[in-house]
């Protein structure tokens, strides 16, 4: 076993195949990943799921049902989204050969998610926006379709082969913030920028997702996002403060 595999969890959105469910199963045993969550998912895994998951049915039978995506993100430190193209207003996508090491490198400071979405529409804009890490498989461009099961196969052989890398490079020293806390942190900045008058969410604009790609971008740890709340939360006690 290996214990940053033992703590990646392969997060499955909304898939409409239990088949599919089996074969990422499957796909991750052979990798020595254990940990799958399943989000929505159309239909439980009946016997078509559990013949394509082979002998990884225990994987299968341990897997977490959840509700929602930030029900199976809860608790983690990095959630990477698997994408087929560049989002608007998220940060740039990640070859997936690059992102491993990060991924894996996270779990020195709690578990990591690795999302992917459902077989006909991938991933929404809204569950990538939850995610800090879009990561991208470099298929032909010409025929990029690839199917649910095969993506997880080659993702699960990326982070075993950093997982594996002698060389790689060491875990980050300070924590990541986890998914809560970057979670509230955005929360109270956009109560914040609202109270300012800066926000005004009957006229949006694209401020808030903007601010998040900021935000994602700098990977914030878990002191800097104290820190910056603690900046809101006197802020927000002084609001007739002004700065030229």
């Amino acid at each position: 076993m290996n214990p940053a595999l033992d703590r990646i969890r392969i997060v499955l959105s909304h898939t409409s195949h239990p088949g599919n469910i089996g074969a990422a199963a499957r796909a991750m045993k052979t990798m020595g990943l254990s940990q799958l969550y399943l989000v929505n998912p159309a239909a439980d895994p009946d016997g078509v799921g559990r013949a394509r998951s082979s002998n990884a049915r225990d994987v299968l039978e341990g897997a977490v049902v959840c509700q929602t995506l930030e029900e199976a993100l809860a608790g983690t430190v990095l959630a990477a989204a698997l994408t087929a193209r560049q989002r608007e207003l998220a940060p740039t996508p990640r070859w997936a050969r690059e992102a491993a090491p990060r991924i894996v490198g996270a779990t020195a400071h709690g578990p990591v998610a690795l999302v992917f979405g459902n077989e006909t529409a991938g991933l929404a804009n809204d569950e990538v926006a939850l995610c800090s890490l879009p990561v991208m498989i470099p298929t032909n461009p010409v025929y990029s379709s690839l199917n649910l099961g095969a993506a997880v196969q080659v993702m699960c052989y990326e982070l075993r082969l950093a997982a594996l890398d002698p060389g790689a490079p060491p875990a980050p020293d300070n924590p990541p913030a986890s998914f809560e806390e970057i979670r509230h942190f955005h929360e109270h900045l956009e109560a914040a920028v609202t109270q300012s008058g800066f926000h005004d969410p009957a006229n949006p604009k694209r401020l808030l997702p903007r601010l998040r790609r900021l935000f994602d971008r700098i990977a914030l740890e878990r002191d800097e996002v104290s820190l910056l709340r603690g900046m809101l939360k006197t802020f927000m006690k002084h609001p007739g403060n002004k700065v030229d």
